[in-house]
Protein backbone atom coordinates (compact mmCIF):
# COMPACT_ATOMS: atom_id res chain seq x y z
CA UNK A 1 0.00 0.00 0.00
CA UNK A 2 1.19 3.18 -1.63
CA UNK A 3 1.49 6.21 1.62
CA UNK A 4 0.19 9.46 0.85
CA UNK A 5 2.47 12.29 0.08
CA UNK A 6 1.27 14.66 3.09
CA UNK A 7 4.87 16.39 2.98
CA UNK A 8 6.22 19.48 0.71
CA UNK A 9 9.14 21.44 0.33
CA UNK A 10 9.13 24.96 -0.81
CA UNK A 11 12.56 26.82 -2.11
CA UNK A 12 12.22 30.15 -0.49
CA UNK A 13 15.96 31.45 -0.59
CA UNK A 14 16.39 33.11 -3.32
CA UNK A 15 17.07 37.14 -3.09
CA UNK A 16 14.38 37.95 -6.15
CA UNK A 17 17.24 40.08 -7.65
CA UNK A 18 15.34 40.62 -11.29
CA UNK A 19 12.60 42.19 -8.98
CA UNK A 20 15.02 44.92 -7.28
CA UNK A 21 14.31 47.17 -5.86
CA UNK A 22 10.87 46.28 -4.59
CA UNK A 23 12.85 42.57 -3.22
CA UNK A 24 15.29 45.15 -1.37
CA UNK A 25 12.83 45.16 1.48
CA UNK A 26 10.22 42.11 1.14
CA UNK A 27 10.40 38.81 -0.25
CA UNK A 28 9.33 37.66 -3.80
CA UNK A 29 7.62 34.88 -2.49
CA UNK A 30 5.11 38.04 -0.45
CA UNK A 31 5.00 40.23 -3.51
CA UNK A 32 1.19 40.08 -4.97
CA UNK A 33 -0.60 38.83 -7.61
CA UNK A 34 -3.61 41.17 -7.53
CA UNK A 35 -4.48 40.55 -3.93
CA UNK A 36 -2.71 37.59 -2.77
CA UNK A 37 0.72 36.79 -2.46
CA UNK A 38 2.63 34.29 -4.89
CA UNK A 39 2.95 31.90 -1.78
CA UNK A 40 -0.48 31.83 -1.22
CA UNK A 41 -1.47 30.19 -4.12
CA UNK A 42 1.52 27.89 -3.42
CA UNK A 43 -0.23 27.31 -0.14
CA UNK A 44 -3.50 26.67 -1.21
CA UNK A 45 -2.41 24.29 -4.30
CA UNK A 46 -0.33 22.22 -1.87
CA UNK A 47 -3.53 22.27 0.75
CA UNK A 48 -5.81 21.09 -1.99
CA UNK A 49 -3.73 17.99 -2.75
CA UNK A 50 -3.87 16.98 0.92
CA UNK A 51 -0.45 18.38 1.73
CA UNK A 52 -0.50 18.80 5.73
CA UNK A 53 2.82 19.30 6.34
CA UNK A 54 4.76 22.46 4.60
CA UNK A 55 8.70 22.93 5.09
CA UNK A 56 9.78 26.18 3.74
CA UNK A 57 13.93 26.12 2.90
CA UNK A 58 14.45 30.21 3.98
CA UNK A 59 17.58 32.52 4.21
CA UNK A 60 18.29 35.84 5.69
CA UNK A 61 15.67 38.49 5.03
CA UNK A 62 12.86 36.55 4.96
CA UNK A 63 11.16 37.36 7.78
CA UNK A 64 8.09 38.94 6.30
CA UNK A 65 7.65 35.81 4.50
CA UNK A 66 7.57 33.93 8.03
CA UNK A 67 5.28 36.68 9.99
CA UNK A 68 2.44 36.26 7.19
CA UNK A 69 1.34 33.07 8.24
CA UNK A 70 1.30 34.31 11.97
CA UNK A 71 -2.57 35.00 13.17
CA UNK A 72 -3.00 38.69 13.12
CA UNK A 73 -4.68 38.86 16.53
CA UNK A 74 -5.08 42.66 15.89
CA UNK A 75 -6.07 42.60 12.56
CA UNK A 76 -8.87 40.05 13.19
CA UNK A 77 -9.94 42.11 16.47
CA UNK A 78 -10.95 45.30 14.30
CA UNK A 79 -12.73 43.06 11.24
CA UNK A 80 -14.68 41.93 13.86
CA UNK A 81 -15.28 44.96 15.38
CA UNK A 82 -16.50 46.65 11.89
CA UNK A 83 -18.54 43.85 11.14
CA UNK A 84 -15.86 43.57 8.36
CA UNK A 85 -16.71 39.78 8.46
CA UNK A 86 -16.27 38.97 4.49
CA UNK A 87 -12.29 40.15 4.97
CA UNK A 88 -11.99 38.31 8.28
CA UNK A 89 -12.85 35.06 6.65
CA UNK A 90 -10.42 36.04 3.73
CA UNK A 91 -7.50 36.60 6.69
CA UNK A 92 -8.28 33.66 8.48
CA UNK A 93 -7.67 31.39 5.05
CA UNK A 94 -4.46 32.49 5.15
CA UNK A 95 -3.49 31.50 9.07
CA UNK A 96 -1.71 28.03 9.40
CA UNK A 97 -2.30 25.65 12.52
CA UNK A 98 1.07 25.70 15.08
CA UNK A 99 3.12 23.13 14.02
CA UNK A 100 1.98 22.61 10.29
CA UNK A 101 4.79 24.76 9.22
CA UNK A 102 8.40 24.47 9.54
CA UNK A 103 11.20 26.50 8.50
CA UNK A 104 14.82 25.46 7.84
CA UNK A 105 17.58 27.48 7.16
CA UNK A 106 19.58 27.29 3.41
CA UNK A 107 23.17 29.35 4.35
CA UNK A 108 24.58 29.25 1.28
CA UNK A 109 23.03 29.39 -2.19
CA UNK A 110 23.56 26.22 -3.98
CA UNK A 111 21.15 25.57 -6.10
CA UNK A 112 17.45 23.78 -5.85
CA UNK A 113 19.08 20.37 -5.34
CA UNK A 114 20.67 21.97 -2.60
CA UNK A 115 17.81 23.34 -0.98
CA UNK A 116 15.84 20.11 -1.12
CA UNK A 117 18.43 18.14 0.79
CA UNK A 118 18.47 20.97 3.50
CA UNK A 119 15.13 19.50 4.61
CA UNK A 120 15.95 16.13 4.39
CA UNK A 121 15.43 15.64 8.20
CA UNK A 122 12.04 16.63 8.31
CA UNK A 123 11.49 14.33 5.15
CA UNK A 124 12.28 11.18 6.67
CA UNK A 125 11.47 7.90 4.85
CA UNK A 126 8.73 8.81 3.02
CA UNK A 127 7.72 10.39 -0.30
CA UNK A 128 7.69 14.23 -0.68
CA UNK A 129 6.46 16.77 -3.41
CA UNK A 130 8.10 20.07 -4.19
CA UNK A 131 6.57 23.63 -4.69
CA UNK A 132 8.17 26.45 -6.47
CA UNK A 133 6.26 29.02 -5.94
CA UNK A 134 7.47 31.16 -9.00
CA UNK A 135 5.70 28.68 -11.13
CA UNK A 136 1.76 30.16 -10.76
CA UNK A 137 -0.03 27.60 -12.40
CA UNK A 138 -4.12 28.47 -12.70
CA UNK A 139 -5.74 25.06 -13.70
CA UNK A 140 -9.43 23.56 -12.62
CA UNK A 141 -8.14 20.77 -10.74
CA UNK A 142 -4.81 22.35 -8.99
CA UNK A 143 -1.61 20.72 -10.44
CA UNK A 144 0.00 19.11 -7.38
CA UNK A 145 -3.49 17.28 -7.11
CA UNK A 146 -3.60 16.35 -10.21
CA UNK A 147 0.10 14.94 -9.74
CA UNK A 148 -1.05 13.43 -6.62
CA UNK A 149 -3.46 11.46 -8.28
CA UNK A 150 -1.72 10.26 -10.71
CA UNK A 151 1.22 9.47 -8.69
CA UNK A 152 -0.86 7.16 -6.97
CA UNK A 153 -1.36 4.95 -9.49
CA UNK A 154 2.65 4.38 -10.59
CA UNK A 155 4.94 5.43 -7.32
CA UNK A 156 8.13 6.42 -7.72
CA UNK A 157 9.16 9.87 -8.97
CA UNK A 158 7.08 12.11 -11.25
CA UNK A 159 7.94 15.59 -12.32
CA UNK A 160 5.23 18.39 -14.03
CA UNK A 161 5.77 19.24 -17.59
CA UNK A 162 4.95 20.89 -20.17
CA UNK A 163 6.25 21.70 -23.82
CA UNK A 164 8.06 24.52 -24.66
CA UNK A 165 9.43 25.98 -28.10
CA UNK A 166 12.75 24.84 -29.24
CA UNK A 167 14.41 28.34 -28.65
CA UNK A 168 13.41 28.17 -25.11
CA UNK A 169 14.62 24.47 -24.13
CA UNK A 170 18.38 26.18 -22.13
CA UNK A 171 15.97 27.78 -19.79
CA UNK A 172 14.62 24.54 -18.67
CA UNK A 173 15.64 20.95 -17.83
CA UNK A 174 14.24 19.01 -20.75
CA UNK A 175 12.80 15.45 -20.35
CA UNK A 176 14.43 12.45 -22.33
CA UNK A 177 11.23 10.02 -23.38
CA UNK A 178 10.87 6.01 -23.46
CA UNK A 179 7.38 5.63 -23.90
CA UNK A 180 4.61 8.51 -24.07
CA UNK A 181 1.66 7.36 -22.21
CA UNK A 182 -0.63 10.57 -23.20
CA UNK A 183 -0.86 12.50 -20.02
CA UNK A 184 2.59 10.66 -18.48
CA UNK A 185 5.16 9.83 -20.41
CA UNK A 186 8.33 7.11 -19.14
CA UNK A 187 11.41 9.44 -18.67
CA UNK A 188 14.93 7.74 -19.87
CA UNK A 189 17.04 11.45 -18.67
CA UNK A 190 16.98 14.50 -18.18
CA UNK A 191 19.24 17.91 -19.09
CA UNK A 192 19.26 20.32 -17.26
CA UNK A 193 19.51 23.94 -19.65
CA UNK A 194 20.50 22.07 -22.93
CA UNK A 195 21.05 24.13 -26.22
CA UNK A 196 17.62 23.71 -28.97
CA UNK A 197 20.29 21.34 -31.04
CA UNK A 198 20.56 18.94 -27.93
CA UNK A 199 17.48 19.25 -26.44
CA UNK A 200 16.35 15.33 -26.37
CA UNK A 201 12.45 16.64 -26.55
CA UNK A 202 10.18 19.42 -25.92
CA UNK A 203 8.80 18.85 -22.63
CA UNK A 204 10.34 20.89 -19.89
CA UNK A 205 10.09 20.31 -16.44
CA UNK A 206 8.74 23.02 -14.43
CA UNK A 207 8.26 23.99 -10.92
CA UNK A 208 6.22 20.55 -9.57
CA UNK A 209 8.20 17.27 -7.91
CA UNK A 210 7.21 14.16 -6.30
CA UNK A 211 9.89 12.71 -5.18
CA UNK A 212 10.98 9.72 -3.16
CA UNK A 213 13.68 9.78 -0.15
CA UNK A 214 16.32 8.07 -2.59
CA UNK A 215 16.58 11.41 -4.30
CA UNK A 216 17.86 12.98 -0.77
CA UNK A 217 20.56 10.40 -0.45
CA UNK A 218 21.53 10.77 -4.52
CA UNK A 219 21.34 14.25 -3.22
CA UNK A 220 24.33 13.23 -0.26
CA UNK A 221 26.39 12.62 -3.32
CA UNK A 222 26.23 15.42 -5.86
CA UNK A 223 28.61 17.60 -6.72
CA UNK A 224 27.74 20.69 -8.14
CA UNK A 225 26.47 21.02 -12.10
CA UNK A 226 24.83 23.32 -14.70
CA UNK A 227 25.93 26.98 -12.81
CA UNK A 228 28.10 25.32 -10.47
CA UNK A 229 24.76 24.86 -7.66
CA UNK A 230 23.70 21.65 -6.97
CA UNK A 231 20.85 20.81 -9.40
CA UNK A 232 17.78 18.63 -8.42
CA UNK A 233 17.75 17.55 -12.11
CA UNK A 234 20.91 15.58 -11.77
CA UNK A 235 19.68 13.71 -8.80
CA UNK A 236 16.64 12.70 -10.43
CA UNK A 237 18.70 11.75 -13.40
CA UNK A 238 20.72 9.67 -11.15
CA UNK A 239 17.46 7.53 -9.67
CA UNK A 240 16.68 6.96 -13.69
CA UNK A 241 19.63 4.90 -13.81
CA UNK A 242 19.46 3.49 -10.91
CA UNK A 243 15.34 2.54 -10.26
CA UNK A 244 14.20 3.71 -13.93
CA UNK A 245 11.08 5.01 -12.53
CA UNK A 246 10.69 8.56 -13.02
CA UNK A 247 7.59 10.18 -14.80
CA UNK A 248 6.67 13.07 -16.51
CA UNK A 249 3.10 14.46 -16.12
CA UNK A 250 1.43 16.75 -18.45
CA UNK A 251 -0.45 19.20 -16.05
CA UNK A 252 -3.63 20.82 -17.18
CA UNK A 253 -3.71 24.16 -16.74
CA UNK A 254 -2.01 27.44 -17.69
CA UNK A 255 1.78 27.77 -15.89
CA UNK A 256 3.26 31.70 -15.62
CA UNK A 257 6.85 32.47 -14.63
CA UNK A 258 6.35 34.98 -11.81
CA UNK A 259 10.30 34.78 -11.81
CA UNK A 260 10.41 37.02 -14.66
CA UNK A 261 8.94 40.27 -15.24
CA UNK A 262 6.99 39.50 -18.15
CA UNK A 263 5.87 37.00 -16.33
CA UNK A 264 4.36 38.23 -12.97
CA UNK A 265 2.65 40.75 -15.73
CA UNK A 266 0.98 38.14 -17.35
CA UNK A 267 -0.35 36.61 -14.60
CA UNK A 268 -1.38 40.01 -12.89
CA UNK A 269 -3.60 40.14 -16.57
CA UNK A 270 -4.95 36.74 -16.26
CA UNK A 271 -5.63 36.50 -12.98
CA UNK A 272 -7.57 39.67 -12.79
CA UNK A 273 -9.91 38.59 -15.70
CA UNK A 274 -10.34 35.72 -14.02
CA UNK A 275 -11.92 37.14 -11.27
CA UNK A 276 -16.14 38.32 -11.02
CA UNK A 277 -15.30 40.93 -9.12
CA UNK A 278 -12.77 42.73 -11.72
CA UNK A 279 -13.24 41.20 -14.88
CA UNK A 280 -15.85 44.07 -15.86
CA UNK A 281 -13.78 47.15 -15.07
CA UNK A 282 -10.22 45.54 -16.07
CA UNK A 283 -11.66 44.27 -19.19
CA UNK A 284 -13.00 48.19 -20.50
CA UNK A 285 -9.50 49.35 -19.32
CA UNK A 286 -7.39 47.12 -21.58
CA UNK A 287 -9.72 47.25 -24.29
CA UNK A 288 -9.54 51.06 -24.15
CA UNK A 289 -5.34 50.61 -23.54
CA UNK A 290 -5.14 48.38 -26.89
CA UNK A 291 -7.61 51.07 -28.69
CA UNK A 292 -5.17 53.94 -28.07
CA UNK A 293 -2.29 51.85 -29.22
CA UNK A 294 -4.00 51.21 -32.50
CA UNK A 295 -4.83 54.44 -33.11
CA UNK A 296 -1.48 55.85 -32.64
CA UNK A 297 -0.16 53.69 -34.68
Amino acid sequence: MKRKVTKAIFPVAGLGTRFLPATKSIPKEVMTLVDRPLIQYAIDEARAAGIKEFIFVTSRGKSALEDYFDHANELESHLRRTGKTELLEILKSTNMDSGAIAYIRQHKALGLGHAVWCARRLIGNESFAVILPDDVIAAETPCLQQMIEAHAEVGGNMVAAMEVPPEKASAYGILDISNDMGSMVAVKGMVEKPKAEDAPSNLAVIGRYILTPKILNNLNRMKSGAGGEIQLTDAIAEEIRRSNNVYGYRFRGQRFDCGSKAGFLQATVAFGLARDDLRAEFEQFLYSLTALRRAAE
